[in-house]
């Protein structure tokens, strides 16, 4: 059993988000799906929680109404060790969401993302961290190859 499990609050969405997020990553699954029942603050049969497994960590999706929304201050790192794989996450992450600067994006349901090279902290700590950092900061989507040659000064 894993100890902290992150616990997503959606509006009405969380099934379609759990969804979505398995259909990213290869290594996930959906697992138990809670609904509400009689007297309970959204319509008996709407769901209530969606259990998801992505590359080992667990989440649970909660539908709980409008009340809150995501911000930037919470956000998921997701490692790519090629440009391929930055390729593929970020173009199905990226479907219908607000791309920012940096990796980052915010998705459809507004959850934010940083799609990055493995060796990101690496770069940016590097001898050649200004460099690094002065190629980073216009990029959307991380040219893996782009910051490699701005730590070299090329």
């Amino acid at each position: 059993m894993q100890k902290i499990t992150p616990c997503l609050w959606f509006d009405t969405q969380a099934e379609e988000a759990a969804r979505f997020y398995a259909s990213i990553f290869k290594k996930s699954k959906i697992g138990r799906i809670t609904r509400y029942g009689e007297r309970m603050p959204l319509p008996k049969g709407t769901v209530l929680t969606v259990s998801l497994t992505i590359e080992g960590q667990e989440f649970t999706l909660l539908n709980g109404g409008p009340v809150y929304k995501f911000t930037e201050a919470v956000s998921f790192v997701v490692s790519c060790k090629t440009q391929k794989e930055i390729d593929r996450f970020w173009d199905k992450l990226s479907e219908g969401a607000q791309i920012q600067q940096c990796g980052w994006l915010k998705d459809k349901f507004g959850v934010s993302w940083q799609v990055t090279p493995a060796d990101i902290g690496k770069l940016i700590s590097g001898p050649g961290a200004g460099r690094v950092m002065a190629a980073l900061m216009p990029m959307k989507k991380i040219d893996i190859a782009a910051l490699r040659a701005a730590s070299r000064g090329k």
